[in-house]
């Protein structure tokens, strides 16, 4: 909703800049979308390193 009433306020300012924001939000999305995604497979990468060097620690009972 905020992202909304912050392209109102642009449209009321200068109307060609958010119709060009508005066009070109779609590409930049997909433009972005391999970094988000090796983002989250690097997230997953390290929170499996972080399981089995704690899988030790799990089995004994230590928190």
């Amino acid at each position: 909703m905020l992202t909304f009433l912050l392209w109102l306020i642009l449209f009321i300012i200068c109307w060609p800049i958010a119709i060009a924001a508005l066009i070109l939000y779609p590409f930049v999305w997909l433009l972005l979308l391999p970094f988000r995604l090796l983002g989250f497979a690097v997230d997953l990468s390290f929170d499996l390193v972080r399981n089995i060097f704690m899988l030790p620690f799990r089995l004994a009972g230590v928190k």
